[in-house]
């Protein structure tokens, strides 16, 4: 009886968390919905289909997998700040890997599209897709947060941060 109840209140905050307009527990921000068409008119054909429609960049193609500056990672599409550079390691793979997201930025959901279960992550605000996390990374976690650069922007130390996108 209690299992059915804690899946009960999981599944009501899951969908609660879906939303518009609401602001998640624990989180400072609004969740953003916005439609495809939407998202297309403001985004680049490249990034949206990253963002929007779960595409995969080619590996070595992201100038982000290079950053080496002090800052702040923030979704391409809403602009919520996702991952600080102190977490940030060269995984080898290809892509901008970090250790952990900032606190509250982030949802996760299982995929199947390679047949074997990852987990999938996307910004909590606006729902855009921006890698998958696997447990092959560094210590103290052993995360790997593996981005997609085109789902990403980066603010150095010393820049402002955009305004949260509306």
């Amino acid at each position: 009886m209690q299992r059915r109840r804690l899946i009960h209140g999981l599944l009501i905050s899951s969908v609660a968390a879906l939303v518009p307009g609401r602001v998640l527990a624990g989180a400072s921000f609004t969740v953003l919905t916005k439609s495809k068409a939407e998202w297309q008119k403001l985004l680049e054909p490249a990034r949206y289909e990253v963002l929007f429609e779960e595409d995969t960049e080619r590996p070595w193609t992201s100038p982000l997998n290079d950053e080496k500056r002090t800052g702040t990672f923030i979704c391409a599409a809403c602009f919520l700040p996702l991952f600080t550079s102190s977490h940030k390691f060269d995984s080898g793979t290809g892509w901008p890997s970090f250790t952990q997201p900032i606190a509250d930025s982030m949802g996760t959901k299982r995929d199947f599209k390679l047949i074997l279960p990852r987990t999938e992550y996307h910004c909590a605000r606006c729902g855009g897709h921006q890698g998958h996390v696997f447990k092959d990374g560094p210590r103290p976690r052993g995360e790997r947060w593996c981005n997609n650069g085109l789902a990403l922007l980066f603010v150095a130390d010393g820049e402002q941060l955009p305004e949260l996108r509306t």
